[in-house]
């Protein structure tokens, strides 16, 4: 018989025994178990959250500490300024490390601070604390500073008193930057751009530049009855250069280069000047070639940079790639032999002998402020078959007549009877004996001969004498008249000189709707002859390509540590995307319309003049 002890050993036993095969209250454990990963693993969340805000505090607090100790416009101990910037904030445990360096044109502030966070969560997986970091370093270089305004002078921008606008904000620009370097330590360098750029003929003559530019051919442009001249190679109206795609890779802009000089003609305009008095060159050229419309190069004096502002006028395409080259070759060392050279013939101040200075010695802040109000649109060009060379278009200065060779004369069109002599048309007009001349001729007018015939009439007046009484003797009384004609030919030579034009000459002065309209349509089917004569004469870059060349320009200074602002005013959207990644950041853009374009220059003009945050 068992024994209560064994009965309560055997009832142990059954319990452990029910315990170790009952499964209730497994999922109880479980959940409890992941309960405390998820508060754990959000707890982690909140420590961290913790530790950035306070991170992201003093990080704020130690830029606006150095950007105001950096202020060379402020009186105090640099350092002083930072220290109660982090007072005021509660933080002055966290600063580690603080250094101040100023010089006669320089102050630059550095700072470092370090904040310990305890944990409520990480401290159960043995962290008990989080360290946040923040460093800064500022500084603001007032002496060496060199500036290029690139600024839309395109036709629209005389909608809506954009250009009015623009002078305004532009002087406004100048006038913070003057007061806030010392003299000779700022150098201002204006671009105002359109279809083309145009280069002081001082400054053009640094280039080696041509028509034919890289191609090799050694042509001395005759400016006939133009007056003009030129050098070896070159047109002498205006001065532009024509880019080629790989020029906007490069910030350089190397006198020892091969560049090519851009025609002077006109894309639009139903022109001709050469019979004016005195001569007029094509209206709207592509290259422009008043004084106020030329590169004004590294200026110091406020004054001769607003009276520059002041004489803006607005005309043409739009080619913002174009004046971004311009603007970053006026920063870009290469140039430095054109400044020298412009120094040297009291163009520039000599105040800025070493400019552009060096991009790796760092003493000068260069920047570029660009501005449109559009989008990049055609920019014209001739092509190559006709920029160089003698045309087949002669003028007679003498009697203002053109004459247009057409080639031999294989159907006798000029009905002499000879097959093989040469065939010129002749536009209308009067010769100098006041007949119409137009038509076929083996010759340009000027160069030929005259031959007119013409009848002379003779009357013969016959008299019979009388001897009879009242007459006197031998007295001739009239009796009648007779008539005779004799051919008489005469030959004289042509009033003036017929000069065969070349092609740089004839389109500075004639446009090319002109020339097609007056030398080709007369006698040539007339689609023939704007496909021959227009079409094939005058080529273009579209939208599209100029805006991978301004991207390219723009990256390539970018890559120098050139600081782009841009100013879309009053642009499409096209135009603003290209100037939102032209810009160094999204905040050195700025998307304006109206009067707000002052607040743009004057926020960039601040920026400028103030400081530079380098880390």
């Amino acid at each position: 018989m068992p024994t209560k002890t064994t009965k309560t050993i055997n009832a142990v036993r059954e319990r452990l025994s029910r315990f170790r095969h009952d499964e209730s209250g497994v999922l109880v454990g479980f959940s409890v178990f992941l309960f405390l990963i998820i508060l754990l693993v959000g707890g982690i969340g909140i420590d961290l959250m913790r530790s950035e805000m306070n991170r992201t505090r003093m990080q704020h607090t130690l830029d606006r500490a150095v950007l105001a100790a950096a202020d060379m416009g402020q009186t105090l101990d640099p350092k002083s300024v930072v220290r109660d910037y982090f007072a005021k904030s509660n933080l002055s445990e966290t600063l580690t490390y603080l250094d101040d360096d100023t010089g006669l044109n320089y102050r630059v502030v550095t700072a470092r601070a370090k904040r310990d966070t305890k944990t409520n969560f990480m401290k159960l997986a043995g962290i008990d604390t989080l360290s946040a970091v923040a460093a800064g370093r500022a500084e603001e270089r007032i002496g060496g500073v060199e500036i290029s305004l690139v600024l839309d002078v395109s036709g629209s921008m005389n909608s809506n008193s954009r250009l009015s606008n623009l002078k305004v904000a532009a002087k406004d620009f100048i006038d913070t930057m003057d007061a806030n370097t010392e003299d000779g330590k700022l150098s201002i360098s204006i671009v105002p751009y359109a279809t083309q750029v145009s280069a002081s003929k001082k400054l053009f003559d640094t280039l080696n530049a041509s028509i034919s530019g890289n191609m090799d051919v050694d042509t001395v442009i005759n400016p006939n009855a133009s007056g003009v001249e030129a050098a070896a190679n070159q047109q002498g109206y205006s001065h532009c250069i024509h880019f080629d795609a790989e020029d906007f890779d490069t910030t350089e802009l190397d006198p020892d280069e091969r560049w090519t000089q851009a025609m002077h003609f006109s894309p639009w305009s139903d022109y001709d000047g050469r019979d004016n008095d005195p001569k007029q060159l094509v209206q709207t050229p592509v290259c422009r070639t008043d004084s106020g419309s030329e590169i004004m190069a590294l200026e110091k004096n406020k004054t001769t940079l607003k009276n520059y502002i002041n004489g803006l006028w607005a005309g043409g395409n739009t080619s913002i790639d174009v004046g971004m080259k311009w603007g970053v070759a006026m920063l870009d060392p290469s140039t430095q032999d054109i400044i020298d050279y412009l120094i040297d013939e009291d163009v520039i101040s000599d105040d800025f002998v070493d400019r552009p200075t060096r991009y790796e010695d760092g003493d000068a802040l260069k920047v570029i402020v660009l501005m449109t109000d559009g989008q990049n649109t055609s920019q014209y060009y001739v092509h190559d078959d006709f920029r160089s060379g003698a045309s087949n278009i002669w003028w007679n200065d003498q009697e203002e007549i053109y004459s247009v060779y057409v080639g031999t004369d294989i159907y006798d069109s000029n009905d002499n009877d000879d097959y093989t002599d040469e065939l010129y048309y002749w536009p209308g007009h009067n010769d100098q004996n006041g007949d119409w001349q137009e038509g076929w001729y083996d010759h340009p007018y000027g160069n030929g001969e005259i031959t007119t015939t013409e009848w002379i009439e003779h009357v013969e007046t016959y008299c019979k004498r009388y001897y009879t009484r009242g007459w006197r003797k031998g007295q001739c009384k009239k009796w009648g008249n007779q008539t005779s004609y004799e051919e008489i030919t005469t030959t004289v030579s042509e009033n003036g000189e017929a000069i065969q034009l070349q092609y740089p000459d004839l389109w500075a002065y004639t446009s090319l709707e002109w020339n097609v309209e007056e030398h080709y349509e007369p006698w040539m089917n007339d689609n023939d002859a704007w496909d021959d004569w227009f079409y094939d004469v005058r080529k273009s870059i579209g939208n599209s390509t100029k805006n991978a060349r301004t991207k390219a320009i723009c990256d390539a200074a970018k890559a120098k540590n050139i600081v782009v602002f841009t100013i879309g005013f009053e642009a499409p959207s096209n135009g603003r995307a290209v100037l939102k990644d032209c810009a160094s950041t999204d905040a050195h853009y700025f998307d304006v319309d109206g009067l707000e374009i002052s607040d743009a220059f004057s926020a960039i003009a601040s920026s400028i003049a103030q400081l530079k945050l380098t880390q």
